[in-house]
């Protein structure tokens, strides 16, 4: 009995040292993860390119070049575009706000009064002053998350820049050696290759529908409501712009939290034409949007329920923060993935000890 002890003590020892080793490593790793996240699946999305790119001129570090500059210009670069209008329209917004505090009041107070004379809510009898006041604190409210996370990411502009040199970085030789290295992780991991392939295409197939599903989809109805508010005299139409992109994976309603309200409040005010004009637009176009696009980019492609995805695309984000709305739904994509291998290898177990059994 001792013996055998003595004889297991040494693979003991190499599983904790193993252990401890693989640990430090995902330490090492861990500042680096959303970038080498995103450009594993940046290198996925542009694959297509990146091999045209290497049948057309035979050099890999050519091509994977060439790739990186498309991926730049084509995502990268309008993205970082339009967070810095974003991030102008948020200061000007606040600066509003908190220099123009009483004519924010005023504005609110007026369409209160517009709207407790009608006859319908005449009858309720609205504090004008309570509700005021609570929009006030609101308003208060969402500038001071705009100024708290525009700080945060000033200070750490440097992290940032590390980052994302670290991912495009990651990215030029996940295009010139992606394969290779998939190739070498999988044969180096002690799990059948089948079940990574299933894990592999789940992530693919889910962090693509995401993708195409908030940056295709939401993003032109996004752009369309943006239009619409611009043309319409409404200010800071950006804003409304990229919230409308945000809340577009919200089942059902979407984004007409933003328009429909948006139409009803410029109705109130008197704004006769502007308000019809949101309200049509956002009916018969933006919400068309959705039904039109999502059966051409998504299909069958993930296999869902609208319901999972919402509260796994608004959990990702809570824990993941920006990069949770794609990290969430593979999350629950590996979840689903996990428990149909798991009974998938169940039945099969049960149906190799009944056979066994009966021969």
């Amino acid at each position: 009995m001792f013996n055998k002890l003595l004889a297991g003590f040494p693979l003991l020892i190499f599983f904790l040292v193993l252990g401890a080793v693989t640990w430090l490593l995902g330490e090492i790793l861990k500042p680096f993860f959303f970038a080498i996240f995103w450009a594993v699946l940046l290198a996925a999305i542009f694959e297509p390119v990146n091999e045209w790119l290497r049948r057309k001129f035979k050099n890999p570090n050519v091509s994977a070049g060439l790739a990186l500059t498309a991926v730049f210009l084509t995502m990268i670069l309008p993205v970082g575009l339009i967070f810095s209008l974003l991030v102008g329209q948020s200061l000007d917004l606040y600066q509003s706000i908190n220099q123009n505090g009483g004519s924010w009041m005023q504005t609110i107070t007026g369409f209160l009064q517009s709207v407790s004379s009608h006859p319908l809510l005449a009858r309720f009898q609205l504090d004008h002053a309570f509700i005021t006041d609570k929009s006030v604190e609101l308003l208060k409210t969402f500038t001071e998350f705009l100024v708290k996370n525009l700080s945060a990411f000033t200070q750490n502009t440097v992290v940032f820049l590390v980052k994302f040199a670290v991912a495009l970085y990651c990215l030029f030789y996940f295009f010139r050696d992606g394969k290779q290295l998939f190739g070498s992780i999988v044969r180096h991991l002690p799990v059948n290759e089948t079940h990574i392939h299933t894990f592999t295409s789940e992530f693919l197939v889910t962090s693509k529908a995401a993708l195409k599903f908030t940056f295709v989809i939401g993003g032109i109805q996004g752009l369309l409501g943006g239009l619409v508010f611009y043309f319409t005299g409404i200010s800071n139409p950006l804003i409304w712009g990229v919230l409308m992109v945000g809340l577009s994976i919200v089942p059902a309603i979407g984004n007409a939290i933003i328009w429909a309200p948006a139409g009803i409040i410029m109705l109130a005010m008197g704004h006769v034409w502007q308000g019809i004009a949101i309200l049509f637009f956002g009916v018969v176009v933006i919400s068309s949007v959705d039904n039109l696009l999502r059966p051409i980019l998504l299909g069958k492609d993930i296999q869902m329920h609208p319901l999972l995805i919402f509260l796994s695309t608004l959990g990702g984000i809570a824990v993941f923060g920006f990069s949770g709305f794609v990290l969430g739904p593979v999350v629950a994509s590996f979840f689903l993935a996990s428990w149909k291998l798991f009974l998938d290898l169940s039945s099969e177990a049960k149906t190799d000890s009944s056979g066994g059994e009966t021969g």
